[in-house]
């Protein structure tokens, strides 16, 4: 939908509406959204619940000890800004292990229950090698450790998020699961998972498991991956009844061949294993429209001699070489030689040839034993207690922002958090890159939200240079002045400055006050305003036809 059928089929108290949702969306406000956990990082890490990694973390491979010196800092995004006053927590250090995390005020209990985990992106350098996702992590192991004390043994219950590094690029999702009759406990990772949005936009991921064992992957609020906890992920959740016998060996007697060679085959004495495999066709003749006198190739009869040439200096000057436009107008040209063709005789080398082997007993297998280690666990999705969220990573390009952390139960709830959030960004910010396209004009579902869009985005011309702002969207600009004379005329009317006194009416809706002032261009402040809304082609409404129009009708 466009801005001019919005505009027309909204009216003036649709702008109304819209110029007070514009001002509040100028400046962050927290969400009042009630979850198990929400972080919006409003606060400086010091004043926060989070707590940077002091440990160390020891690498897999060489023994080599690492410290978590990477900085982290809450600050708003350098690289297409979105709401302004609206904060992230930034990963700062390019090539350093990084590691913060904080602690529920009560552990969250998935059993039964769906588990909505959603959290924002912003790669504002992109991501050349690293990580972006995020832990959350298990309750009451043995051995865990958070705060000043977490590293990458820290153990989690749900690891998720993108991650990109040479071959790799996809979005985890990975969830340890314990074995009840081992006690051991193994990561299942995700089969075939999607690849991540790569752009220095805000992304938003969104994992939705449910008690039924399905889960979903969204990415932008757009599903990208759908599935089963207990057939999507390696190693399987639940093991196999029977396994190998570790104790049986395949019997030396055993013939697992299918053929052998024939020992009494012989090679037959008419077989040439000198026999080339192509021979000279002696029954071809030269084709009469043969020009062998020709040459396949010519000297260039269009090619000239640089200006710059010097024959001295850089020797005699050879014009290129084309094929000679008269092999065209026959066969070909050139010396001609006779075709080579297959030789009929032709076997190659002599091999003995195979017969079914009389001794075979087919392939071997180890006998099957039941699985000591069997169990059967059909509500993998009741995961163990979730105590945090870690963020634990390494990589090679910095700044990269987390925001809006969602923990809940209640799929809707994440997607109007969403609402609040990234959708309400994401237009800002695309207009920023360049990339606003018309899909995202209709994104909003509502009137209100399509109206809202277009003001905001007359108010960011304004900002700049009003009168171009009112050339580009003279529709905006009409608009947004017929509602300021509204205003004025019901304002005048009210105090009793035009017309008879005022009547009582009965309040049906108010307009939200926010307490960020907005500079908002209602009307024009002036002859060089005014000069630019007529110049557009503007109407400019009369004050006094506003004030006999609103006469009349009190009358």
């Amino acid at each position: 939908m466009r801005a001019q059928s919005v505009v027309s089929a909204a009216g003036t108290s649709a702008l109304l509406l819209a110029v007070s949702a514009a001002a509040e969306q100028a400046v962050f406000h927290p969400t009042s959204l009630n979850a198990p956990f929400v972080e919006q990082f409003s606060d400086a890490i010091s004043d926060s619940r989070w707590v940077i990694s002091r440990a160390t973390k020891q690498t897999p491979v060489g023994d080599e000890t690492f410290s978590y010196v990477g900085q982290w800092e809450v600050e708003e995004p350098e690289v297409y800004p979105g709401i302004p006053g609206d904060k992230g927590l930034v990963l700062k250090t390019k090539a350093a292990h990084h590691a913060i995390s904080t602690l529920f005020p009560e552990p969250i209990d998935p059993k039964g229950k769906p588990l909505v985990v959603q959290y924002e992106v912003k790669l504002q350098k992109g991501l050349e090698c690293g990580g972006a996702y995020i832990k959350l992590l298990t309750e009451g192991e043995g051995g865990f450790s958070a705060g000043e004390d977490y590293t990458d043994k820290t153990p989690f219950t749900i690891m998720f998020g993108p991650d990109k590094c040479g071959s790799t690029n996809k979005v985890h999702f990975i969830f340890r699961h314990q074995n009840p009759v081992t006690g051991e406990w193994e990561e299942k990772h995700l089969k075939n998972p999607p690849a991540p949005k790569i752009t220095k936009t805000t992304a938003l991921y969104t994992l939705i498991v449910n008690p039924d064992q399905t889960f979903e992957i969204l990415i932008n609020d757009e599903s990208v991956k759908t599935g089963s906890l207990l057939e999507d992920f390696t190693p399987a959740v639940n093991p196999p009844k029977d396994i190998d016998d570790p104790e049986d060996f395949k019997p030396e007697s055993w013939v697992d061949e299918a053929e052998i060679e024939d020992a009494d085959a012989t090679k037959p004495n008419d077989w040439d294993e000198d026999a080339p495999l192509m021979i000279t066709d002696t029954a071809a003749s030269k084709p009469s429209d043969w020009y062998e006198d020709e040459p396949e190739y010519i000297p260039d009869p269009e090619a000239e001699k640089p200006e710059e040439w010097d024959d001295e200096e850089d020797g005699d000057w050879i014009p290129p070489m084309v094929p000679n436009p008269k092999c065209e107008q026959g066969s070909g040209c050139g010396p001609w030689v006779q075709p080579k063709v297959k030789n009929p005789d032709y076997k190659g080398k002599w091999t003995v040839p195979k017969i079914p082997n009389p001794a075979y007993k087919g392939p071997w297998a180890p006998a099957q034993i039941p699985n000591p280690a069997y169990f059967q666990d059909l509500h993998p999705s009741d995961f163990t207690k979730i105590a945090g969220i870690g963020i634990e990573l390494w990589t090679m390009t910095e700044d990269i922002l987390f925001d809006n952390i969602f923990i809940g139960h209640d799929a809707a709830q994440a997607k109007k958090f969403a609402d609040e959030t990234f959708h309400v960004k994401k237009p800002i910010e695309r207009e920023a890159e360049g990339s606003l396209e018309d899909e995202d004009l209709d994104h909003p579902s509502t009137l209100v939200d399509k109206i809202r869009l277009k003001v905001y985005e007359f108010l960011h011309l304004a900002g700049l240079d009003f009168a171009s702002a009112v050339k580009q969207m003279p529709e905006v600009a009409a608009g947004l002045a017929a509602a300021a004379f509204t205003v004025l005329g019901m304002l005048l009317a009210l105090f009793g400055l035009i017309g008879s006194a005022p009547t009582k009416v009965k309040q049906t809706a108010t307009i939200k006050k926010t307490q960020t002032k907005a500079v908002v261009p209602v009307a024009p402040a002036g002859e060089e305003e005014k000069k630019a809304l007529e110049d557009a082609g503007v109407e400019v409404p009369n004050p006094e036809v506003r004030k006999r129009a609103t006469r009349s009708a009190k009358e």
